[in-house]
């Protein structure tokens, strides 16, 4: 009997038993990927897991808050900026090139201080020509003086030769009597026939010189006379041309003073002490006072105020401004050194109200200032009572300042939450003014503690939560 085929071919078995992997590998391989997973997505994973299960809060740092934050809690508070009350943009009075800036942005200038020059050689070549006419001028006014002179010297020259020629004809006059008077005693002494021929006619010969001496003197009174109105004449001529010189001096004077006014007008002087804040123009650039808005020239070449007129302007909301009134006390504190409050008043109050804002618009003065005020820079103004202002405040006091809603009423106390980690602490707190959403902590807290904003109402202590992002 043949048994072959019945024989097992144990072989094949044992290349089919060495082919199949173990069931327990699969496994092992997806927990192990499961908890690379795990380890790789941890705190995502964790995260998830928080936020189906822990309660999600808001939490606020406790910090020091300086004076300017801590006093929004008492009395009636605004933001606003420093502003100047004198405040200038410079430009120049005639259009020009700059040629020469003399300031910069920080610079102290006085009244009639020269911060910026323009071209100016024409202006310059037309003074100096305004000055050479008004010399000529002046001399043609000396030599019309003395014209002036000069004439009133012939006339009183003519007047002495019309008082001699007048004292001539005296003398001719009373010459002439006297021959006359011979002339009729010769004549009753012939008739009388005791007188000779000889005297008669000595006596006719007399008459007649002294009336030829008379009718000499009195051409020479008559050229006398004609003398001295001509030179009377020339003397009203020369003081007509005096007049005239003098005026010519004057309209030359006009001139100058013109040609000097244009020359000034290429200087840009400081109207008034202040200090530069902005220079609105370069050397090179061309300004021009009517310049508008699709100029190529500047209007402006600086702007400066007046730091003596520093003040605020703050925008006070209509709800409040009740509480502001004339001359009350204010206290100013600037966003930049919050540390120091700085006293004040308050010095206007705007006659109307910005409809848009629901404000009104208030401006306080400094009662002190120092070289931190700067315009434009920040501030926070708190208007108090004459018993607050009295009171000076240090430059360093500060609190500490929470939230309103972070209180919570236990057993009638204040309290909040402190969050520790990720578990928060109940702990009782004493408060001070509270004001606008905020209060004063005077106790309970310390700086760098966080706090649990508006805590939920089913919050316990020792209860761990999430923080809110």
């Amino acid at each position: 009997m043949d048994v072959e085929p019945l024989k097992i071919d144990r072989s094949a078995q044992t290349r089919k038993r060495a082919g199949r992997r173990p069931r327990w590998i699969g496994p092992v391989v997806v927990l192990a990927l499961l908890l690379l997973f795990f380890f790789v997505f941890q705190r995502q994973i964790l995260g998830f897991v928080d936020s189906m299960r822990l309660v999600e809060v808001r939490m606020q740092k406790v910090v020091k808050r300086s004076a300017a934050q801590s006093a929004t809690v008492s009395g009636t508070s605004s933001n606003g900026y420093i502003v100047a009350r004198t405040r200038a943009a410079l430009s120049a009075d005639t259009p020009g090139r700059i040629v020469e800036m003399l300031v910069q942005e920080g610079s102290v200038v006085k009244k009639g201080d020269v911060v910026a020059r323009l071209y100016a050689d024409e202006y310059r070549a037309s003074l100096q020509r305004a000055e050479a006419e008004l010399a000529v001028a002046e001399a043609g006014r000396v030599r019309a003086q003395s014209d002036v002179s000069v004439s009133s010297q012939s006339v009183e020259e003519a007047r002495a030769s019309l008082r001699a020629a007048e004292v001539g004809i005296d003398e001719a006059k009373t010459a002439l009597d006297l021959a006359q008077i011979e002339l009729d005693r010769s004549t009753k002494l012939m008739e009388a026939g005791v007188g000779n021929q000889e005297r008669l006619d000595r006596a006719k010969n007399g008459v007649a010189s002294a009336r030829a001496r008379l009718a000499t003197q009195s051409a020479g009174l008559d050229a006398s006379r004609g003398a001295v109105a001509t030179a009377e004449s020339r003397v009203a001529a020369a003081n007509s041309a005096v007049r005239e010189a003098e005026a010519r001096v004057a309209s030359a004077k006009a001139s100058r003073e013109l040609a000097q006014a244009t020359l000034d007008k290429t200087e840009v002087k400081a109207p008034f002490d202040g200090i530069v804040v902005l220079k609105d123009a370069e050397v090179g650039e061309v300004v021009s006072p009517n310049s508008q808005g699709g100029s190529t020239a500047r209007g402006s070449v600086v702007t400066m105020v007046d730091f003596a007129t520093l003040e605020v302007q703050a925008e006070v909301p209509e709800t409040s401004l009740a509480n502001v009134k004339l001359n009350a006390p204010a206290r100013i504190f600037l966003d930049a050194y919050p540390e120091k409050p700085y006293a004040g008043r308050v010095d206007r109050i705007w006659p109307t109200a910005n409809r848009t804002k629901a404000t009104v618009e208030v401006r306080v003065v400094f009662d002190e200032r120092d070289e931190r005020l700067r315009p434009e820079m920040g501030v926070r103004v708190v208007f108090v009572d004459e018993a607050e202002a009295a009171r000076k405040p240090t430059a360093t006091e500060s609190a500490l300042v929470i939230t309103q809603d972070s209180v919570a009423k236990v057993d009638g106390a204040d309290h909040v939450f402190v969050l520790e980690r990720d578990v928060v602490r109940l702990r009782r707190v004493v408060l001070g003014e509270a004001k606008a959403g905020k209060v004063i902590v005077t106790t309970g807290l310390a700086e760098g503690e966080s706090i649990v904003t508006a805590p939920p109402t089913d919050l316990r202590d020792g209860q761990r939560v999430r923080v809110k992002s």
